[in-house]
């Protein structure tokens, strides 16, 4: 984020130049971060040596059997919405190309406009397409953490 920042240098999120309020970068912002960072540090030592177990899967603790499969295998949450996209689409080779696609269009789209932006308060239409791409990433998660049965399929196709 700093070698970007120092390299290109900051701008307005609304895209119209101001100079008034300009204040220098290092003794306010630099510590606000390290302060920040801090922060975070002690919130993570904390809950790794008092609570460790708080954020764990409680299947981990059953314990391993090998005769026996589980019912309803599931991946960590961060690849629920992989997971339903692959779920929902029944031939394999579609359900990785539907899957590399929409990874791939992330990586499209910074490059689909290259016109001089000026902040997303002044498209509406891309707010829309935003909130709408989010939403269909937190359903498709929910999807992916319901069981394989007939209306969750159905769900994950539509």
């Amino acid at each position: 984020h700093l070698l970007f920042l120092h390299q290109t240098g900051s701008n307005n999120p609304i895209g119209l130049n101001s100079n008034i309020d300009k204040i220098p970068f290092h003794p306010y912002f630099s510590f606000k971060d390290i302060v920040g960072f801090v922060i975070m540090i002690m919130l993570l030592i904390s809950l790794s040596l008092w609570n460790p177990y708080l954020l764990g899967d409680p299947d981990n603790f059953i314990p391993a059997n090998p005769l026996v499969t589980p019912i309803h295998i599931q991946p960590e949450w961060y690849f629920l919405f992989a997971y339903a996209i692959l779920r929902s689409i029944p031939n394999k080779l579609g359900g990785v190309i539907a899957l590399v696609m929409s990874i791939a269009i992330l990586f499209i789209l910074p490059f689909y406009n290259l016109s001089k932006f000026r902040g997303i308060q002044f498209y509406p239409i891309n707010q829309i397409l935003f909130w709408v791409m989010v939403s269909t990433v937190i359903l498709l998660t929910w999807i992916g953490a319901r069981p394989v049965e007939d209306p969750y399929v159905i769900y994950g196709q539509f």
